[in-house]
């Protein structure tokens, strides 16, 4: 059940630098970048609501689940896809 992640998508609909976004949700761009490329195993609740507060978007913005068997949103699609053990 991979999870793809669209943070890069919502930057450019903001115009928001990486810098900018980590600066203003609090936390390092190192982890964000963790996060935005695909290698985090998790994100915590008030870090996924500080990310939408900021770019002004909803959970489902960020993250979306792409089937592995072919169903739903091609995994071609997405920017990064993360496996339930933080694998691309």
């Amino acid at each position: 059940m991979p999870i793809a992640v669209d943070i890069d998508v919502m930057l450019a609909r903001r115009k928001m630098s990486v810098g900018e976004l980590a600066d203003r949700v609090g936390i390092t761009p190192a982890n964000l970048a963790v996060l935005k490329n695909g290698r985090a195993k998790a994100v915590r609740f008030a870090t996924l609501a500080a990310l939408c507060e900021v770019l002004e978007c909803q959970p489902g913005d960020l993250l979306r689940w792409v089937a592995e068997d072919g169903r739903g949103t091609p995994a071609a699609d997405a920017d990064v896809v993360l496996s339930p053990e933080g694998k691309v």
